[in-house]
């Protein structure tokens, strides 16, 4: 009975075990599975373009507030009343050289150079009489051989001399009246615009009153602020001064007058002695000769006190690497792609840059391809697909093409 009860129990356990036994046994049997490789990552596009190697001349981008090259106080030197005021004296007026701007009452002027007049007249005849009187003297004194000489005052040589000063300080009274008299016309060395006007007619100004401020039109000067890149990107010495024989550097000028971009054409004339202590700049100064004339841009002068950029044209290189703008990324990288697709990320050494293209002085090499393409998540080794700009173009104008049998 024992023996049957266990049996009963043990009989299932004996087949569930050999079932599971062959099913593992069956599991073991089947080949592995097959495994299935990775799918491939796919290639970004990008466009790019090769790294070429150029003769450039470089460019420096500054800015700087259009001066006058001379500009003066116009001071009266005599003191009356104000007569006469030229049309053209006004602020904003446009002056000529010589001409009267303002005239001061000149009678009293007059009156002193003819009383000045009266006392030259009055002295040449005092010494043409001494002068008689002193040759009467020798005559009376001559002398017999062995005698001795007349003294001076008895000959009245000192009564010469005193006239001959008398007549020449009348003379200089005379000339000074002279001076005061044409000092009541009022004008300036040089064409110019008047910036102010401080005295009408009528006024009284005494000698030494400030009434007005004219500048020269002739020429015009800007004041550039340069850092020492590029001073060094210019090639000029630091101590610069433009002559017949080194003309300096060309500037173009360019700022927005009148709703529109005007450009005005200049030359870097010198630098400043000494580098500026608060900015730690160096100043170079450019001059524009005939601003209000033939230098303006289709008729549109360059005012003083106008705001303007300024393109100085630097030195040449020869064989430079040249990229361009959209190449260089921050921190002055520049990804490649090189011959087996891949991305690689180069930090170069930048000479020069502006709005379209970067001189390179080291880090790349002719011929590589440079990528222009944004690109966010950039990795070294990436595989990318680089596609040319001017390739991508014609394909594009390609397939824009109308088909044979086509009409447009």
């Amino acid at each position: 009975m024992t023996v049957r009860r266990v049996l009963r129990f043990a009989a299932p356990l004996v087949v569930i075990g050999l079932g599971l036994a062959a099913v593992f046994a069956l599991h073991a049997s089947k080949p592995p599975p097959k495994t299935t490789d990775e799918p491939a990552v796919r290639a970004t596009a990008l466009f790019v373009e090769p790294v070429q190697r150029q003769t450039v001349t470089l460019s420096v981008n500054t800015q700087g507030e259009v001066q006058p090259v001379r500009e003066i106080d116009i001071v009266t030197q005599v003191s009356g009343r104000v007569i006469k005021v030229a049309p053209a004296f006004v602020e904003g007026g446009s002056v000529a050289a010589g001409a009267t701007l303002v005239e001061i009452e000149p009678d009293d002027y007059r009156l002193q150079v003819t009383e000045a007049e009266a006392r030259v007249a009055e002295a040449r005849l005092t010494l043409a009489e001494e002068e008689a009187r002193a040759a009467i003297a020798r005559k009376q004194w001559q002398w017999e051989e062995g005698k001795v000489k007349p003294a001076a005052l008895a000959l009245r040589e000192p009564h010469v001399a005193q006239a001959r000063a008398r007549l020449a300080a009348a003379e200089a009274e005379l000339e000074n009246a002279r001076l005061n008299l044409a000092r009541t016309r009022i004008s300036v060395p040089f064409d110019g615009r008047v910036r102010e006007k401080a005295v009408d007619i009528g006024q009284f100004v005494a000698a030494g009153t400030r009434i007005g401020r004219v500048f020269a039109t002739d020429r015009v000067q800007i004041r550039l602020p340069l850092t020492d890149s590029q001073f060094a990107e210019l090639g000029i010495p630091l101590a610069f001064m433009a002559s017949d024989a080194a003309e300096g550097p060309a500037v173009t000028l360019s700022a927005e007058l009148a709703g529109r971009i005007r450009h005005w054409q200049g030359h870097i004339v010198r630098t400043d002695a000494a580098i500026d202590p608060r900015t730690r700049l160096l100043y170079a100064i450019a001059e524009v000769a005939e601003p209000y004339g033939a230098a303006a841009d289709e008729g549109v002068p360059l005012p003083v006190g106008l705001f303007v950029g300024a393109e100085i044209s630097g030195r040449e290189i020869d064989g430079a690497l040249v990229v361009p703008r959209e190449a260089l990324r921050s921190g002055n990288r520049v990804y490649v792609v090189g011959d087996d697709n891949r991305l690689a990320i180069r930090h170069v050494e930048v000479l020069s840059s502006d709005d379209e293209r970067v001189v390179i002085l080291a880090g790349l090499a002719e011929g590589e391809r440079a990528v222009i393409s944004p690109l966010r998540a950039a990795r070294e080794g990436m595989p990318v697909e680089p596609i040319r700009r001017d390739e991508a173009a014609l394909i594009a104008q390609t397939s824009a093409a109308p088909m044979g049998g086509e009409r447009p």
